[in-house]
């Protein structure tokens, strides 16, 4: 009998999860302001081109 293998709950969210351009996020810009929950967070692009979100 061959055992089933079933994909990670993890990766079924990564594969159905919502894909938002950083860019179209930010205007145009380097910096987006996010809400959850009433708390407002920043999304920023570094010059190296990473992504920092902070509180």
């Amino acid at each position: 009998m061959n055992a089933m293998t079933f994909p990670s709950r993890r990766a079924t969210e990564e594969t159905t999860a919502p894909i938002h351009d950083v860019h179209m996020l930010t205007q145009g810009g380097n910096l987006a302001r996010i809400c959850l929950d009433g708390k407002v967070y920043q999304l920023r692009i570094t010059r190296a081109g990473k992504l920092i979100l902070t509180k």
